[in-house]
Order: structure tokens, then sequence, then C-alpha cells
């Protein structure tokens, strides 16, 4: 079970998130320059220093991380921790074909929220808590989701349990984050390492 994981990622895609990220590609410094100024346009935006998506994929308050590299382009931030992915802030979701993922999960309350989009259009959204249940779920599950959901992975195999889902989030989460992009937060059986993902740190004022 995955323990203490904490994402508030986005990503926009032009095709398969990991075949990019396993050519390790360079950071293109000016396309996340540009990208910051569009998703935060009219706030005070300051370069910091770098970091990973290992390391960066739970900000602080009022720090954004991202990496743009050919075809794809991550955003990590506090911001996105929304309850609802559906209610995502429209300038976040990608158009032009492009899809847009959204990952956000906590492990001190056991919270996972995912949300899918293709040129704008929502095609899946989850998140679900122990404490709170289901509060949204727009679409069919997804492939890496039927088993979880079939009671192949159950949150504690080892005896029965009142858990109010036949599994934990936090595990769905970690076969999210491997379906979209191909890694893990924890272990990593793609070859595909989140601290090997450079991202560049910005102080974004007014941004909470």
């Amino acid at each position: 079970m995955a323990m203490g994981a904490k994402t508030g990622i986005l990503v926009h895609a032009d095709g398969d998130v990991a075949e990019v990220l396993r050519r390790a590609p360079p950071l293109d410094r000016d396309a996340c320059r540009l990208l910051v100024s569009r998703l935060y346009a009219g706030e005070r935006v300051e370069e910091i220093g770098d970091g990973c998506l290992g390391e960066s994929a739970y900000p602080p308050e009022g720090v954004v991380y991202v990496g743009c590299f050919p075809g794809v382009e991550i955003v990590t931030d506090l911001a996105l921790m929304v309850d609802r992915p559906s209610e995502l802030f429209p300038r976040h979701v990608a158009r032009g074909g492009r899809r847009t993922y959204l990952h956000a999960m906590h492990s001190v309350v056991d919270w996972l929220a995912f949300g899918v989009w293709h040129d704008g259009v929502q095609i899946r959204s989850l998140s679900m808590s122990p404490d709170d249940g289901i509060m949204e779920s727009v679409g069919d599950p997804l492939p890496f989701e039927l088993p979880y959901w079939a009671g192949e992975h159950p949150a504690d195999p080892h005896h029965d349990s009142d858990y109010p889902f036949p599994f934990h989030p936090l595990d769905l989460g970690e076969a999210a984050l491997e379906f979209f992009f191909g890694f893990r937060m924890e272990g990593h059986p793609t070859g595909i390492a989140p601290c090997d993902i450079p991202l560049m740190g910005f102080r974004v004022d007014g941004h909470v």
C-alpha cells in the first residue's frame, strides 16, 4: 500500500506521456516561463530554484513547479487539489486535441482525485476518501481501475475490514500515475523515477 504520497499534478499532453519522459528530454525553460505567465496571468511571478517531480509534486503554498518538454507540460500546485475535478479552472484544461490529466492525493486523509479531459471535454473524473465517500464520479472507469473496483486489490488483504471501499485510494492513485504518466511516486517498476523529471520553480504572489 502507498504510504506517504501527496500530489497536486496537472499534465497537458499531445500523446504518450511516458514515452516522452522515458527519453529524459531537457527542460524547455522558455516554454516553462510562457506557460506560467499564461496560467497565472495578472499575478506577479518570480523564478526560484529548480526542483524535481519526486520532491515537488506537493509544493509549498504560493509556489508552483513547471516542466515543459516536447509534447508534455507538467504543473504542480496545491490549488490543483480540488475536491471535484470537474471544478478545475477552465484555463487549466488544454484544447487543440490535447489531453489534460489531473492527479491529486493526500495520504493523511487517504484522499484521491483524478480527471482526464480530451480536447477540453471531460471523459473521466473520480474523487474519493474514506470520510467523505465518493465525492465525484464522472464517466466510465478507465481500464486500470477495473481490477480495483472488482476487489482484486483489497485495502487490507490479511483480514476482513469495514473499510468503505474495496481498495485503498492511495493504491489506486499510484496505479493512476502509472497509467497516465508511466511512473509511480513510491517504487519505480517502470524505470521512470519522478526525481529524474526536472521542474522550474516559481513563486506566485497572491496565489493560494
